[in-house]
């Protein structure tokens, strides 16, 4: 079908009537009065094309374009590939890609440096402060260095103080058990201080009945009048004398 549509082009071109000699001086002179501002350089297009094209080298990039080029020959002339609206339509997207590339390539790349920059400032901040929160660690336990001096001076003094805590208990119960005794003695010398008194009541109460009862014997009275008037008379002859 290719084949077909380039020899009916080619006819014609040779149907078409040849533009006279006269006329070029005129179309050339037309392209000269362009501005020159406006065209670019074909150098330069020529080397952007050149650059777009992959490959290290300019031997490796003229291979691969012309064996892109023989290959597209071959596959339109042998009808393999058929140029159609499909063509078009993967061309042109082919071309969005290729824009979407090289455009948004670099505008990508820096995003994604941005990005890595950014994690890595992360990571190098986390670095720093583990690292410094390591070194506060390490000089704090410098610091507690003397821990095991320490806690030898307070073993010994929690012993010493345990030891004076158990004579102060011992002390403690041996004070109870005197004071417990000591009231029980207070008792007991109550106990018999009442029990005395009880008896020499008892004997006061028993002796005075008795007396009463003497008394109310009339020898008894005899008697002790008798008695009593000698003393009387032998004090007063005493004095005498």
């Amino acid at each position: 079908m290719a084949s077909r549509l380039a020899t009916r082009a080619v006819g014609a071109a040779r149907l078409r009537p040849s533009i006279a000699p006269r006329t070029l001086p005129a179309i050339t002179s037309l392209t000269s009065t362009r501005p020159a501002s406006n065209v670019p350089e074909p150098r330069a297009k020529a080397q952007s094309i050149i650059d777009s094209l992959p490959g290290n080298s300019l031997v490796s990039k003229t291979a691969i374009l012309s064996s892109a080029a023989g290959l597209s020959i071959y596959a339109i002339s042998n009808e393999y590939y058929v140029v159609n609206e499909e063509t078009v339509v993967a061309f042109c997207l082919l071309s969005v890609w290729a824009a979407l590339i090289k455009f948004g390539g670099p505008l990508y790349k820096q995003w994604a440096e941005a990005q890595n920059e950014k994690i890595k400032g992360i990571l190098n901040a986390a670095r720093a402060d583990h690292t410094q929160a390591v070194k506060n660690r390490i000089e704090n336990v410098q610091q507690m260095g003397g821990v095991v001096d320490i806690t030898k001076a307070l073993f010994e003094v929690s012993k010493e103080t345990a030891q004076l805590e158990a004579r102060a208990y011992e002390l403690e119960q041996t004070t109870a058990l005197a004071a417990e005794a000591k009231s029980v003695l207070d008792s007991w010398v109550r106990y018999e201080s009442q029990v005395k008194q009880r008896q020499q009541k008892e004997l006061a109460e028993t002796i005075i009945a008795k007396v009463k009862k003497e008394l109310e014997n009339p020898k008894v009275l005899q008697q002790i009048l008798q008695q009593s008037v000698a003393d009387v008379e032998r004090i007063v002859s005493s004095k005498a004398q």
